[in-house]
């Protein structure tokens, strides 16, 4: 459900009056906007050390826009103007992993598949601190090719070869509030941007109120720029590349 070098949770459909708004935040790419600017950011942003205390997290994931109760199962369908089409089932499961900068964190599994044949299949990494906040600290991931073979390259782990933990949801979201989702240079540099509160999306899953909106950037990818909208209990249900690339992700399915 974070986003990396694979397909992520979700699918951009987005209310006519929100358009206007979308296109004056999206055109900045990895600018800070002057609502970023002023806004109060006391998470990690780039590189600098989240310094955590692993007694401050638990592996309970109850943050209304990114619960993560054990066995809930998301479906999605992964679409591009290419004409590709995936299929991704991500599963929170009761398993959880110590960390090597020392949180546990709980561990959900996320398969992708093509014609019926997997092609991704990562383990991520999951805690919540006590105020609220999820974080992110890393992935297991393996790339199937078409030889067979595992690439296992994109995986990285906080607290390993420099690598470091991110934020994947807010306790409190705020208009303008930026962070980074991960850290493990030149890989894995994903940060975000809140843009709007209280927006509407729909997907085959269902029509959701009260979304969170955000964007998501990386200096690894300078020209890829994806929106992403979050519903309350279920998490995050849409998604877009709306700059270096056309992926599309939908929400089919969630159950818990």
């Amino acid at each position: 459900m974070n986003s990396g070098a694979r397909a992520r949770v979700g699918a951009v459909a987005v209310t006519a009056a929100l358009l206007p708004a979308l296109l004056i935040a999206c055109g900045g790419g990895s600018d800070k906007s002057s609502a970023a600017q002023s806004a109060t950011n006391t998470f990690p942003q780039s590189n600098e050390p989240a310094n955590l205390n692993p007694a401050d997290f638990s592996t309970q994931v109850d943050n209304p826009y990114f619960p993560l109760p054990v066995g809930a199962q998301w479906q999605i369908r992964v679409t591009n103007q290419e004409g590709t089409v995936q299929h991704q089932v991500i599963t929170v499961t009761d398993k959880t992993r110590q960390m090597a900068d020392g949180v546990t964190a709980r561990v959900v599994h996320d398969v992708v598949s093509e014609h019926g044949k997997q092609v991704e299949i990562t383990e991520d990494w999951y805690a919540q601190d006590s105020e609220g906040n999820v974080w992110y600290f890393g992935e297991h991931t393996a790339e199937i090719l078409p030889n067979g073979k595992r690439d296992s390259s994109g995986s990285f782990e906080a607290g390993r070869n420099g690598a470091d933990a991110g934020i994947t949801m807010l306790a409190h979201p705020t208009p303008g509030q930026t962070y980074r989702e991960e850290y493990y240079v030149g890989h894995a540099e994903d940060r975000t941007r809140v843009l709007a509160l209280d927006q509407q999306a729909e997907v085959p899953f269902g029509h959701f109120r009260n979304v969170i909106l955000t964007e998501d950037y990386t200096p690894v990818e300078p020209n890829v720029l994806e929106l992403k909208m979050y519903a309350p209990g279920v998490g995050q249900v849409l998604a877009q590349t709306v700059s270096g690339g056309s992926e599309r992700e939908e929400l089919i399915s969630y159950t818990h």
